[in-house]
């Protein structure tokens, strides 16, 4: 039996007009609101959390990170039992050119969709394994024994030149008109161990808040409502998102 506490908060922040963000913890969708909840898994069981960002300056990015949470949420679930690592890889691959396609498709008969996507980064337990998601620059955290590391790599220009000048400007996504599109999927089930907290979030979190002070905030116990309303009050340049979820 594994036993998670989690909670999440998303919140338009003092600049955009609307939010973009969305929260997925199992079949509750978060945006403008704030969520908790204990989950306890044997290995029967399956659950998923996920964070997207729809991209600012695009056409409805609330739709796009809507339609991809949503989309995700009733894929996983509809999963077939008995799937391996590697049945799990392929099919969240499939999932990402079906999402892909879905997106397009509604920019092409719809002028205001078009070109709108999203970032994703999930946590997803099936059969007694764990794995993250990543597709974009949303990140997946581990605060662990006093040590914060960043689990994901983000998919944009500033990584790829490690420069800081590009750092809104990604490589990677899930519709945003990208010709292709790709997923990064890890097992990490092996390295899972009791009291590991692991925090999803969108940049509007890790633009406004430096992982020093991530760090802190995470050593004295706040939860994901406080580290969205840091994040705000350090300038709130965008949407902020996140999940703090506690084993």
């Amino acid at each position: 039996m594994i036993t998670i506490h989690m909670n999440a908060a998303s919140k338009v922040g003092c600049v955009r007009s609307q939010n973009e963000d969305m929260v997925l913890i199992e079949k509750h969708f978060i945006r403008n609101d704030g969520f908790s909840t204990r989950v306890d898994l044997t290995n029967n069981d399956r659950y998923i959390v996920a964070v997207a960002d729809g991209m600012g300056g695009h056409n409805r990015g609330d739709v796009a990170s809507s339609d991809a949470l949503h989309n995700l949420q009733f894929f996983f679930y509809d999963l077939p039992t008995g799937l391996t690592p590697q049945g799990i890889n392929d099919a969240f691959v499939g999932w990402l050119d079906s999402i892909n396609y879905l997106i397009a498709s509604k920019g092409r008969s719809d002028v205001q969709y078009e070109g709108m996507g999203t970032t994703l980064v999930g946590v997803v337990f099936y059969e007694g394994e764990f794995y993250s998601l990543n597709c974009g620059d949303s990140r997946l955290y581990r605060f662990r024994e006093g040590q914060l590391t960043q689990l994901t790599t983000d998919h944009s220009l500033s990584n790829m030149l490690g420069s800081s000048q590009h750092s809104n400007v990604i490589t990677n996504c899930i519709g945003g008109g990208c010709s292709s599109s790709f997923i990064d999927i890890v097992k990490f089930t092996d390295d899972v161990k009791l009291g590991d907290t692991y925090l999803l979030c969108t940049d509007g979190l890790t633009d406004m808040l430096p992982d020093s002070i991530i760090f802190t905030m995470l050593s004295n116990g706040i939860d994901a409502n406080n580290l969205c309303d840091a994040a705000v009050a350090a300038g709130g340049l965008d949407n902020v998102s996140c999940c703090v979820m506690q084993f």
